[in-house]
Order: C-alpha cells, then sequence, then structure tokens
C-alpha cells in the first residue's frame, strides 16, 4: 500500500475506481509534470449526493459533499499516476462549485470539506490555491463540483 493510501486508511478513507467520464471529455488530461482532473461531482458508495445548499442541505452537509469530490478526485489522480499515487507532488488548484441558492454566501465553507481533507490526509502537498463559487444549478442536481491541478513526479 503506498504512503498516501497508508494514510487515507487511517483517515478511514479507501479510494474507489475512478468514475468514468458521463459525457465527451476525458477524466484527466496531463501537460508535463501537471496534472488537469475534471470536475468531479459529489457522490457516495449510495449514488449521488444531490441537494441545493442553503435550502435543502447545510453547510456541513454540503462539504461532506464536497470531501466526496475530493476522493473521486484523488481516484482521478491515482488513475492518472498509473496506479501510483505516491507520485504526487502537491494539489496546486481547487475550483469548486456549490449548487447554492441565490442569497447562500457560504460556499468557501463548503469547499472547506474538500480543502481540509486534502491537508489532512496529505499534509503541506494538500495545501492549494483554490476558488469556491456558488452555481444555479449542477449536473444531475448533485450538491458539489470540483475540479482541480496536480504537481506530479
Amino acid at each position: 500500500m503506498s504512503t498516501i493510501e497508508s494514510r487515507l486508511a487511517e483517515l478511514g478513507v479507501t479510494l474507489p475506481d475512478a468514475p468514468a467520464p458521463a459525457a465527451n471529455y476525458v477524466p484527466y488530461v496531463i501537460v508535463g509534470d501537471m496534472v488537469y482532473v475534471s470536475g468531479q461531482v459529489s457522490a457516495n458508495a449510495d449514488g449521488f449526493i444531490k441537494g441545493k445548499v442553503g435550502a435543502d442541505m447545510t453547510t456541513e452537509q454540503g462539504a461532506e459533499a464536497a470531501k466526496r469530490c475530493a476522493i473521486s478526485l484523488l481516484a482521478q489522480l491515482k488513475a492518472a499516476c498509473g496506479g501510483d499515487i505516491d507520485r504526487l507532488v502537491r494539489v496546486v488548484k481547487l475550483v469548486g462549485f456549490v449548487n447554492s441558492t441565490p442569497d447562500y454566501v457560504e460556499q468557501p465553507k463548503v469547499i472547506n470539506g474538500a480543502s481540509d481533507f486534502l491537508v489532512a490526509a496529505l499534509g503541506d502537498a494538500g495545501r492549494h490555491a483554490r476558488s469556491a463559487v456558488s452555481a444555479a444549478a449542477l449536473p444531475l442536481g448533485v450538491a458539489v463540483e470540483i475540479e482541480a491541478i496536480f504537481q506530479i513526479k
């Protein structure tokens, strides 16, 4: 088991298989030492995590949905690295979209679910630049979608 996957296991997380793309795009693109991962939507073993934060979901529930996006991002990274996730140098950037009501203003707290998880799992390599924005709707009615840029060796 890799060092990163050992740390994930300590946190009670096992990486799932990387989700397949749902349309005409690729799940990731590698350019030099950078991996650009397509947006990963909130999902768990039971299916998509749907809802609108500020209406039928709390900020805390949104943060848990964002954490699930981060787990999918790491699964895609592992696939991009041919199964060797320890090639990760650092998380460079996250762009997070929150399906929220027009008056909801805590998008950063929702995306903290992903950011906090990545720092807990990866230490300083998990610290990153990021954006957290509202969306009137997201694909399939999911609560959160996050894309990422990673540096690998």
